[in-house]
């Protein structure tokens, strides 16, 4: 059986991933993250591939997820916040305001000999709009310390994230930091194509 594995250690990519029924264990990648691009949806392409590489060089028979995930606001990359002064200037400039969360994904798959194989490389982006955030609920919300590891600071799946949201326009699962529809769907192609042993549920 070909293994599938998540080369990331965030929880909430670990609890999306586990929605699909499919077996897999977590290998987080170790990468540098620094990057000259400012176009985000190359950016996410290139750290997911990045991940999903470091961890693919290691195995055989395996597939291995990458992914990356930012917020984007008036074209500017807003990534974690360093600290919690960071974490309330980012929840305030979001304040009222519209902006866009991208997440790239790699899909990596080695072969039984361990030929790394062409990979599957695509994006998501979903539009969010914030409702005008008080300074109590932003002050309230970082002290909690639960922005601290998100991209632009805030998780919608949290109880005080979610409270911000006024909308969105695309895949929720996306803004929390993997796109379940379209990862299955590339990974249904993926066995196909190379007609790998993997265990994909069905609903």
């Amino acid at each position: 059986m070909t293994q599938l594995i998540l080369a990331s250690q965030s929880p909430r990519r670990k609890t999306l991933l586990q929605k699909l029924g499919i077996p897999f264990e977590i290998q987080p990648a170790r990468i540098n993250e620094y990057s000259l691009t400012t176009d985000p949806t190359i950016l996410v392409k290139e750290l997911s591939l990045s991940k999903a590489k470091d961890i693919a060089m290691n195995y055989s028979n395996a597939v291995v997820i990458g992914a990356d995930t930012i917020v984007v606001h008036n074209n500017d990359i807003l990534g974690k916040p360093a600290n919690e002064q960071e974490a309330v200037q980012i929840l305030a400039r979001l304040s009222g305001t519209h902006h866009q969360v991208y997440t790239g994904v790699c899909l990596q798959y080695v072969d039984r000999e361990g030929r790394l194989q062409e990979p599957v490389l695509f994006h998501e982006k979903t539009k969010v709009w914030f409702h005008a955030l008080s300074t109590y609920l932003i002050n309230k919300y970082v002290s909690s310390g639960r922005p601290m590891d998100k991209a632009g600071a805030y998780g919608i799946q949290d109880d005080w994230g979610a409270i911000f949201v006024k909308k969105i326009k695309g895949d929720y699962y996306n803004i929390v930091g993997l796109p379940l529809s379209r990862c299955y769907l590339e990974l249904s192609l993926l066995k196909e194509r190379y007609k790998i042993e993997l265990q994909l549920s069905t609903p």
